[in-house]
């Protein structure tokens, strides 16, 4: 077993980068006092959101359907077949890698009747280089603390013992902020003629912060 001074330390990196992409959350919603109705209006509109999603080609990356609700509400809750009228929702998700035509996305979708637009919600891809960039500067960082903390001892490093990845968390205030706010693009029935003008939206920043633990070997220390 090697007796040699350990020096054990964490690395740190905090980078910023311009968002790669936009994350949007489409609800269309029904209610009817037929399930039938319900059913064939939710499709109706379901099919307008997802063809004006689709106009846009590759600026829209891709679209997914999320959670499906057909529900019965009763009058009474006590009372069983009591149904007064059915609901239904379709929850789509969309990537969005275009930011030129997000504005404008952002207000048709929210112009259509019965739908509600939540985001843009600002994320960098999961495979992007800022990741892997922040986890090398994390290992940088610790192999200078630990060279700092060697030399104030009167020692120097000598090997590696272990390196290890506490991993990288993304900081994406956007996306936790319209978590809180759900719904901030509510629509309401299309009341004119023509397109609504489009939103200035401004890409937010994101935080991509990397840490590492490393221990090393040293000389002995100068204690004298």
């Amino acid at each position: 077993m090697s007796h040699a001074p350990v020096i054990s330390v964490r690395g740190e990196a905090v980078l910023e980068a311009p968002p790669e992409i936009a994350r949007l959350s489409v609800h269309v919603r029904v209610q009817e006092g037929d399930r039938r109705t319900a059913l064939d209006k939710l499709t109706a509109h379901n099919r307008r959101c997802l063809d004006l999603l689709a106009s846009y080609g590759d600026a829209v990356e891709r679209t997914e359907t999320g959670d499906v609700y057909i529900t019965p509400l009763v009058k009474y809750r006590r009372r069983e077949g009591d149904i007064r009228a059915y609901q239904g929702t379709v929850w789509t998700k969309a990537t969005v890698a275009d930011f030129t035509v997000l504005g404008e996305l952002v207000t048709r979708l929210a112009d259509l009747e019965r739908t509600t637009v939540d985001g843009p919600h600002w994320a960098l891809r999961h495979d992007s280089p800022v990741h892997a960039r922040a986890a090398e500067l994390a290992a940088h960082a610790a192999v200078a603390r630990a060279r700092r903390y060697a030399a104030a001892l009167g020692a120097s490093l000598t090997d590696l013992i272990e390196l290890s990845d506490e991993g990288l968390t993304r900081h994406d205030d956007s996306w936790m902020l319209a978590e809180g706010a759900r719904g901030a693009y509510a629509a309401a029935a299309p009341g004119g003629a023509g397109e609504p003008e489009a939103l200035d939206l401004s890409p937010q920043t994101q935080v991509v912060t990397a840490a590492v633990v490393a221990r090393f070997h040293s000389t002995a220390p100068d204690l004298a």
